[in-house]
């Protein structure tokens, strides 16, 4: 989801490693171990979870996480928790990165130090003040000086233990003086309307002194006095009212205006406490990918892509724009995740993949050794089969590697490695099973295989056995060393990385798997001498189960059905895949005619046949949606239900299920899902209620009938097909910033290309990394990305300039005490000094 800004869209997203804690402190107990987790939040809000890792003061977690944030934040935080059975979970420290600095870190492993957690530091939100300071001449003539402090309203307070119901105190503190006033408590909102003006004395009636405003003896009072705003949740609890956050504002900036109206960033509490060394909490490891995309509208972009999208038909295709990308990137995957992404979205992913598949073969010598780089072939292939095959995945898979995680059958083979009690024959058969089990799977499932996966495998096929006409095997190499080594082979070992498990696997199943992954990744390749591709003797010995034929003539017939073109109808087949489940909040849809309407826990499950609920997983669903009748899928006003992250699912007869997500992104991610397979219903709604039917009429338009036809339009429309939700401008956004980085590298291809024009001798040292088939073909293509590149660089600076004019420091797009927004206008600074 983007943030709309004028004339473009904001597209922000993380991708999050998170690998290992260590040196925690010990549990004040005998057995000084913890069962510890780490969370994901965006500010105070948690969208994503580790396992626990039992027993360690140094937990790996392994785990990978990736979302499109949704909204603004301040804060990427993690914190580590302690599991505690029998009461609140508790937190050890965390790990606080502003938004600003996260470039810092970008794409490096780093470790950092954990911090320590108090409520008084944990703060979220911004208050919208208006102070006036007057002069109230009395009756006798008199002067004294009296404050207006006005609340008028705060944004994205934090919510405390599901509930917030906030309330203000504002207080004019002095050497020797505090008085304090408190506004309403506002219940169920993290958005509070307050509204309210508190009355404060300044300074002590006098004579009027026109030259101070102030009594000269009180002036060195009024210098130290300050304004304090605290917010507070009411709590029920005994132990009191939580700090939600505070604003500090001395008095003397209000001499050089009388008036003042601004929104402020809510600060932590100082309140004097010493904390401890940072070391005293351990660390943990990150690695963080933060990702900014400024995206104008489409015909800003027309030449850079339209110069893309004719890369397949380049002669020779390395003189193409799409693979001088993949020569000046540092890494093939940065280059290929855009690409593949921008082709798929044109419909032009094939021809371009066999076009480049086909000039890597032509330069390949041995036929052992085709498609076995990191080339940006293989990349593009890799990326391609994660885009368009995690639900054929799903399909195959899922329901084995499931039950592999919730058994856990002993299958160690490796003798040294077996536990107590074990028994080796045994621990074999287990796996035996296990990989026959997988393998028939997979050999059954070409009629499921997409078919733009299968498109790809046949011109594989076709450019390698007509490169290598006296090898009969090579048809089939080139097709399963994509399929077995880089597809099945990877989401047996690492399911979480291909959305098959929501977590890594515990020490004792990630063995499993390793162990399957490999004897299936060998049973795909079809070498001659099996046994020789296991260094150890056990996996030798127990690969001698399957030296048999018959696996190799279903490998083969497996890679005949998926690259043979025009095999079948790919929709011939149309079995439930779950696409995404989870508990929400849901309100009654008032089925019954009598009832309470409230609100429930329950488990709500997706597949692309329907949509249901039920008290708990694996229970008998409470309510089926089939698919069909989900007429729209939009977000519900806070204001209808006081209660943040919810949406709404329209049914026939203005039917409609209101649920709560658990945050942000993952109420983000289930409108998305909802909406893309409900995409093709005929009778989809055009026009919706964003607010809820209450009290006799609907909130946002204030209609009475129920039925009334909805007053605002619905969200735009999203592709059926459920992995390509492509932006397409992103992706072009995102390949220029990647050709504007390498530029010195697109300077430097340039001069190789003249190099080559003039001196047929051999190669500089420092040109010989660029593959440069047709250096006059590529210095054209150079030249006209160089442009493109140059005219959206600056238009991007012009973009920057007139936001810069435009923004009002102490707006409620940038409220005062954002250190970003500062170092924006600080940068902005040295660039209008560098053009003059």
């Amino acid at each position: 989801m983007a943030v709309e800004e004028e004339g473009l869209r904001v597209f922000q997203s993380v991708r999050i490693k998170i690998g290992e804690a260590k040196n925690l402190p010990t549990y004040p107990g005998p057995n000084k171990m913890r069962d510890c987790y780490c969370t994901v939040n965006l500010d105070q809000e948690e969208v994503f979870r580790t396992k626990i890792v039992e027993k360690s003061l140094c937990p790996f977690y392994g785990e990978d996480f990736y979302c499109e944030i949704p909204r603004t934040f301040r804060h990427l935080s993690f914190y580590i928790f302690d599991r505690d059975v029998f009461r609140r979970d508790s937190i050890i420290g965390k790990v606080a990165i502003q938004k600003e600095d996260l470039q810092k870190y970008h794409n490096r492993d780093t470790w950092f130090q954990l911090q320590h957690v108090d409520a008084d530091s944990e703060v979220q939100g911004k208050v919208h003040l208006e102070l006036r300071l007057s002069e109230v001449i009395t009756d006798t003539g008199v002067v004294c000086h009296k404050l207006a402090t006005r609340v008028l309203e705060c944004q994205g307070l934090p919510i405390v233990n599901g509930q917030c119901d906030p309330y203000a105190t504002v207080t004019l503190a002095g050497p020797s003086r505090s008085e304090a006033k408190k506004t309403k408590v506002k219940k169920k909102t993290n958005n509070p309307h307050f509204d309210e003006v508190f009355y404060f004395e300044v300074t002590r009636p006098s004579s009027y002194n026109k030259k101070s405003h102030f009594d000269i003896e009180d002036v060195d009072e009024v210098d130290k006095m300050e304004i304090r705003v605290d917010l507070w949740n009411a709590s029920n609890l005994k132990f009191g009212d939580e700090f939600l956050g505070e604003l500090r504002l001395p008095l003397k900036f209000l001499r050089q205006s009388s008036s003042y109206e601004a929104w402020y960033f809510l600060q932590p509490r100082d309140n004097g406490n010493k904390s401890l060394k940072p070391d005293d909490l351990g660390s943990l490891r990150l690695n963080v990918v933060y990702t900014e995309d400024h995206v104008f509208s489409s015909d800003y972009y027309s030449p850079l892509r339209d110069l893309l999208l004719k890369s397949a038909d380049v002669e020779p295709v390395s003189a193409s724009a799409a693979h001088i990308l993949g020569e000046v990137c540092r890494e093939k995957q940065e280059a290929a995740i855009p690409l593949v992404r921008l082709f798929l979205h044109y419909g032009r992913i094939v021809p371009f993949i066999s076009a480049i598949a086909n000039a890597e073969v032509k330069r390949t010598q041995d036929p052992n050794t085709i498609f076995r780089g990191n080339s940006l072939t293989s990349k593009c292939i890799d990326e391609t089969m994660k885009l368009a095959g995690m639900h054929y995945l799903q399909v195959t898979l899922k329901p084995i590697i499931d039950e592999i995680c919730q058994v856990h059958k002993p299958c160690e083979i490796d003798p040294v490695k077996l536990k107590d009690g074990e028994n080796l024959e045994n621990n074999r058969e287990n796996l035996r099973q296990y990989v026959d089990r997988i393998f028939t799977v997979i050999t059954k499932s070409g009629v499921s295989c997409p078919t733009v996966m299968c498109d790809i495998f046949f011109s594989l096929r076709e450019s390698a056995a007509k490169r290598f006409q006296g090898d009969p095997d090579v048809r089939y190499t080139a097709v399963s060393s994509f399929i077995f080594l880089r597809f099945f082979a990877p989401a047996i070992l690492s399911p979480n990385l291909f959305q098959l498990t929501p977590h890594h696997p515990d020490p004792q199943t990630s063995r499993t798997l390793t162990l399957i992954s490999k004897t299936i990744q060998t049973l795909g390749s079809l070498s001659k001498s099996k046994s020789a591709n296991f260094k150890e003797s056990y996996m030798a010995t127990f690969y001698d189960y399957f030296n048999e034929q018959k696996y190799a003539d279903a490998v083969k017939n497996f890679l005949d059905l998926i690259s043979s073109s025009g095999r079948r109808d790919h929709k011939s087949i149309e079995q439930p895949i779950l696409l995404k489940e989870g508990f929400m909040i849901k309100r009654a849809q008032g089925r019954k005619r009598f009832g309470m309407k409230n609100f429930k826990k329950r488990w709500f499950r997706l597949t692309n046949h329907e949509f249901t609920y039920q008290k708990s997983k694996g229970d008998h669903p409470l309510c089926s949606i089939p698919i069909e009748n989900i007429l729209a899928v939009e977000r519900l006003e806070e204001e209808s239900f006081k209660m943040k992250n919810m949406f709404q699912v329209i049914q026939p007869e203005r039917r409609v299920l209101y649920i709560q997500a658990n945050n942000c992104v993952e109420a983000k991610d289930w409108i998305d899902i909802l909406t893309k397979v409900s995409q093709c219903n005929k009778k989809r709604l055009t026009v919706y209620h964003p607010s809820a039917y209450l009290n006799g009429h609907w909130l946002c338009c204030k209609a009475t009938a129920d039925n009334t036809p909805g007053c605002t339009p619905c969200t735009g429309g999203l592709p059926a097909n459920i992995q390509l939700d492509i932006d397409g401008d992103r992706e072009t956004e995102r390949i220029y910033s990647l050709f504007n980085l390498y530029m010195p590298k697109l300077e430097k291809m340039q001069e190789a290309c003249g190099s080559k024009s003039v001196y047929d001798g051999p190669e500089e040292e420092e040109y010989s990394t660029f593959i440069i088939d047709d250096p006059k073909e590529t210095y054209k293509t150079l030249k006209l990305i160089i442009e493109g590149v140059g005219t959206l660089e600056q238009e991007h600076a012009q973009y920057k300039r007139d936001k810069f004019k435009k923004t009002k420091y102490g707006s409620q797009e940038h409220p005062i005490g954002d250190k970003s927004f500062q170092t924006y206008i600080r940068q902005q600074s040295e660039i209008s000094a560098h053009s003059i």
